[in-house]
């Protein structure tokens, strides 16, 4: 058995609560709390709260990735812990990314797609996969949450880019879910590799996370509703607790090949 979920309808609804409650956490912290969108906010790049935001989550995503690395088994709840924190901590790194080294959305999102298509090349290379089946041994574990990571970071980038465009956020909502449906249903009509198919859903669920994340918490102005970002997590953070509970969950196997 590997270490990670069967991938489930399950799977993928909290994979989308989980993406959601990254952007709102992750804004939570980096906006709210460190003040990087307030008048107050530093001025310098390196006491950035994006840039301390990334530190704090990226430190955090660390300690779980050794804790699920070190793990006999599946468990549901430390590997869903992992996610939330590799997706929030790719919130803030997005966001510093884009704004503070002023790359912005076009050069954040091309640097972190080279990143998550680097890290699945040198991956196929070392183990001859990037399947989930693979997920059962350290060295897969490592380049399965590097990758995740990668694409996190990239989701939020392009999410942001795409709703501060003229769709906004609900529009963007809407094109990010139909590329979602054309996926699954290219999983179940065709025979388009499973592995490809997969990693794709897994990116594009992070852009539809985002950009629903920033429609409940930004401002009226900016095409929002302007929800609490702390309650926002609180809500999506109990959702996502109440799956894991009611959602039966497996470990996939070490043989499955579809994913």
């Amino acid at each position: 058995m590997t270490k990670v979920p069967a991938i489930t309808f399950g799977f993928w609804v909290i994979k989308i609560l989980a993406t959601t409650f990254g952007e709102t956490a992750g804004d939570s912290v980096s906006m709210s709390w460190l003040g990087e969108t307030t008048a107050n906010a530093s001025t310098s790049f390196w006491q950035s709260g994006y840039l301390i935001g990334t530190a704090m989550f990226g430190s955090i995503l660390a300690l779980l990735v050794y804790a699920q690395i070190r793990a006999n088994r599946f468990n549901a709840w430390l590997y869903w812990a992992t996610i939330i924190a590799s997706t929030t901590a790719g919130t803030t790194m997005a966001d510093f990314a884009t704004r503070s080294m002023g790359i912005g959305y076009p050069g954040g999102a091309l640097v972190l797609l080279v990143a998550v298509l680097a890290s699945l090349l040198v991956w196929r290379k070392a183990l001859g996969t990037v399947s989930v089946s693979s997920v059962h041994e350290p060295r897969a574990e490592l380049f399965y949450w590097i990758t995740i990571t990668f694409s996190q970071t990239l989701g939020t980038a392009l999410g942001d880019w795409i709703a501060d465009g003229s769709l906004g956020y609900l529009g963007s909502a809407v094109i990010f879910g139909s590329l979602l449906a054309l996926i699954a249903l290219a999983w179940f009509r065709t025979s388009i590799n499973r592995v490809a198919l997969f990693w794709a859903a897994f990116i594009l669920t992070r852009p539809l996370g985002a950009v629903v994340g920033d429609f409940l918490d930004k401002p009226y102005a900016q095409g929002g509703l302007e929800l609490s970002r702390v309650w926002a997590t609180v809500v999506l953070g109990s959702a996502i607790a109440a799956l894991i509970l009611l959602v039966r969950q497996k470990a996939a196997t070490a043989e499955a090949r579809e994913a």
